[in-house]
């Protein structure tokens, strides 16, 4: 996907349809010249709402309808016709979309599910009728009910990419490369940091035509959890995916501590990150010697999982892809025939 066309923030404007006000009206026939009160209801005023759409990777379709207005409800009508009632207005977002109020920050809904619908602001209510209001003391009521008011609310959007393995590590650290080589995503490969300023995604196949989603997220630096540089935009896109694929050059000067780094970006920025399941991988091997990644991996904490990987001399990935696929399925207990079924976005 083209950077520009890669939008994972929108500032929307949003106004919801003024319910339609209730009529005063009597019933005046031939033969009926003194008929009761007819007035009907005044219509429902149009919400709008966001939807999950599995097909749609972007906000782009949203970054220019800056201003979106429902339409209001119409008026009741004689003979007890009720007012029309104004068409909801449903806008397509991609999984993995969240919508906050921009004045209070309160999250108004959260988009996980294809199909998924969520109201933003709710269409104004339309006022009863004078029928509403007969009764035995009352039988000619001469007041009905005006409709609602609208609501505005100024909605701030952002996509946090769903992906099933998340890359995560420095700029340069071989996270697009390992995409390009598992997928056959063509994200912007250089050898200059910051060459991918937007997240790309990528389908790895695996064994039994068995498959999972894999997020190259732009690279982050140390102090990203505090605002520095793009970090807390790239860092929203950590946060939906089911594993973590750490990234770190064999040639980096200290690897255990360039891992702790990242990790503590994480963990400054979202704690809940820290219970995410995980891996290192020690990237671009053919640099390197079996005897200096295996003293390099010596160095890391215990218990962490290694992987000495090579995307452009095709070392050591059916490994990463065994041990991915087994933090994945223990990640996702819960989840659908792994075995037969086809991917489906993971929550």
């Amino acid at each position: 996907m083209p950077k520009h066309n890669f939008i994972d923030y929108v500032r929307l404007y949003l106004r919801s349809g003024r319910g339609g006000a209730g009529c005063v009206s009597y019933r005046r026939e031939k033969f009926v010249p003194q008929g009761g009160p007819d007035g009907g209801d005044g219509g429902e005023g149009a919400s709008i709402c966001i939807r999950g759409n599995a097909q749609y990777w972007t906000l782009l379709d949203l970054r220019y309808r800056k201003f979106i207005h429902a339409e209001p409800g119409d008026p009741g009508r004689g003979a007890r016709k009720k007012g029309r009632n104004g068409v909801h207005i449903i806008l397509d977002v991609p999984l993995g979309t969240v919508a906050r109020d921009a004045e209070t920050g309160e999250t108004l809904a959260e988009i996980e599910n294809h199909g998924q619908v969520a109201t933003l602001v709710k269409g104004g209510r339309g006022g009863l009728g004078n029928w509403q209001f007969r009764s035995p003391t009352n039988q000619a009521p001469d007041y009905a009910q005006p409709g609602t008011d609208f609501v505005e609310r100024i909605v701030v959007l952002e996509l946090k990419l769903l992906a099933d393995v998340g890359l995560v590590g420095f700029p340069n650290a071989g996270k697009s490369t390992l995409l390009s080589v598992l997928t056959d995503a063509k994200p912007e490969i250089a050898d200059y940091p910051f060459t991918t300023l937007v997240p790309n995604l990528g389908i790895v196949r695996y064994r039994d035509y068995r498959s999972f989603v894999m997020a190259d997220i732009p690279g982050i630096i140390e102090g990203a959890s505090e605002g520095r540089g793009l970090g807390v935009q790239f860092l929203r896109h950590i946060e939906r995916n089911a594993v973590l694929l750490f990234l770190v050059p064999v040639s980096t000067e200290d690897v255990a501590a360039e891992y702790a780094i990242l990790r503590r970006e994480l963990q400054n920025y979202a704690p809940e990150l820290m219970h995410t399941p995980h891996m290192l991988a020690i990237t671009k091997m053919d640099l390197g010697d079996d005897e200096l990644g295996e003293l390099v991996q010596a160095e890391l904490p215990e218990g962490v999982p290694v992987c000495r990987i090579s995307s452009v001399a095709h070392q050591g990935l059916d490994e990463l892809k065994d041990k991915l696929w087994q933090l994945l399925q223990q990640a996702n207990p819960d989840e659908a025939d792994w075995e037969n079924a086809d991917w489906v976005p993971s929550a």
